[in-house]
């Protein structure tokens, strides 16, 4: 997932801004509001969208409230700051989701943008991580650690004289931190060379590949510095972390870091030993711990899969076993987080669909039963019910869950067009023509290219 501007979304989405837009022009903060979220609903990471709500969040929120609603609000925000944090390592775009509610009545709630910028780095929105980071920075002035992580993802999107004003801005108040130092000398050696190497390309003027006659040349250079660049880096901050961790055996995040290092150099096992020194120790019951763990091993099993030899007679035999085993850690690692988080009902959904891909119909039915009782999976669990029922041949009760999804589905997005598939595809297995035909043509009148329902639509007129 990536943030994309304007001209980047669907029409469908971008007219949706524009109408809260307009909204916000004449100061109808509500309904522009409303747009924005819809908006933001249908594409997550719409960052003109997002700063547009922020200016509304902002203005709506101007201190007015009265000592009721400040109280009201307070233990509101409470509940759903830790919905909020339960979501940020599973869903990030649903913890972003969650903290905007909060921010539509406390823009300034400090621990809904900490949650905010975490997770717009986890789903790759850099730019709505740094507007919260910004937020934050404004409120506390002297914290290092947000300036920090505000001027690195300057960095990343290459606003290098912002990232630079702010180190010399932390340098001034930590003149002696080593940290601090080594971050600015970084990012003052890569100012100097975009302005002396490629200051052309910096400024627009020209395609940096023209620097070097061979363009073939300088696509391969630069996937070979890269590659060397981030094996360099990793490699070098393995040896320190480790004769750091011989001095302060205790410190836990030398070992957390170790470990996603080891995982960067694809030395899994490696990666796990310290993963499993961090079990066993006091932080062993953090969620976040059991899941790097899990997708550590994955890993591992799709590196293992991609090292195969193609051409070897024995080639398909132990990609089978390989795909086998993975799949079978897959659940037995999700059955034992959904036995240790058992109201973690998103566990229960990740779940059952791991038993739905296997064919295991029952155990996934159970799992979906449970799972929508979590508002967030509430319509994906219909969806799954329907398929399982449909799969046992109960097509009533796939038909009821698919019209209770579609009818709490208010927007037309990509989500309901699978529902309303769905259900016309049932239709279908009824041999009920005029029922499926309903169904297909709602999708063909807002997007005539999903699927094959232009095919449905065409195959079922010719034949009448």
């Amino acid at each position: 997932m990536q943030e994309k501007t304007i001209t980047q979304v669907p029409r469908r989405v971008r007219e949706i801004y524009e109408k809260g837009k307009l909204a916000l022009q004449r100061n109808n903060l509500e309904y522009a509001q409303m747009h924005f979220e819809q908006a933001l609903k249908m594409e997550p990471g719409f960052y003109d969208c997002r700063e547009a709500l922020r200016e509304v969040q902002f203005k709506r929120g101007g201190g007015s409230k009265n000592i009721f609603k400040k109280v009201f609000g307070a233990a509101s925000a409470s509940s759903q700051i830790a919905k909020a944090q339960l979501a940020l390592k599973k869903n990030p775009v649903e913890a972003i989701e969650i903290c905007e509610g909060i921010l539509n009545e406390d823009p300034n709630n400090a621990t809904a943008h900490r949650i905010i910028a975490e997770a717009s780095v986890a789903a790759e929105f850099p730019k709505t991580a740094i507007l919260s980071l910004g937020i934050l920075a404004n409120q506390k002035p002297e914290d290092k650690d947000i300036k920090l992580k505000l001027a690195d993802l300057l960095v990343q999107i290459e606003q290098v004289d912002k990232a630079e004003a702010i180190y010399e801005e932390l340098l001034r108040l930590y003149p002696g931190d080593a940290e601090v130092s080594r971050a600015y000398k970084n990012v003052s050696a890569h100012k100097t060379l975009v302005e002396t190497g490629f200051e052309a390309v910096a400024q627009g003027k020209a395609d940096y590949r023209d620097l070097i006659k061979d363009k073939e040349e300088a696509v391969a250079l630069e996937q070979e510095q890269r590659a060397t660049k981030t094996e360099d880096v990793t490699q070098r901050l393995i040896e320190e972390y480790t004769e750091r961790l011989q001095k302060e055996p205790d410190n836990l995040k030398l070992v957390r870091s170790l470990a996603e290092l080891y995982t960067q150099k694809k030395d899994f096992d490696k990666s796990l030993e310290y993963y499993a020194i961090l079990k066993n120790s006091e932080a062993g019951n953090d969620p976040s711990l059991d899941k790097a763990i899990a997708e550590t091993t994955l890993k591992k099993f799709d590196f293992l899969i991609e090292q195969l030899d193609k051409n070897a007679p024995d080639y398909e035999e132990k990609l089978s076993q390989l795909k086998a085993q993975k799949q079978t850690y897959q659940i037995e690692e999700c059955k034992q987080r959904a036995e240790r988080y058992p109201t973690d009902l998103s566990i229960k959904f990740e779940l059952g669909i791991l038993y739905f891909n296997v064919g295991k119909i029952t155990e996934a039915i159970g799992e979906f039963q449970k799972a929508q009782n979590n508002p967030q999976k509430r319509i994906a669990s219909l969806n799954y019910l329907a398929q399982c029922f449909a799969k046992r041949g109960l097509y009533d009760s796939a038909i009821r869950m698919l019209q209770n999804a579609i009818k709490e589905k208010l927007i037309f997005d990509e989500e309901k067009k699978d529902l309303i598939y769905q259900l016309g595809c049932i239709y279908e297995k009824m041999n009920k023509k005029e029922e499926a035909i309903e169904q297909f043509k709602q999708i063909y009148e807002v997007d005539i290219s999903y699927r094959d329902v232009a095919a449905k639509i065409d195959a079922y007129y010719t034949s009448h």
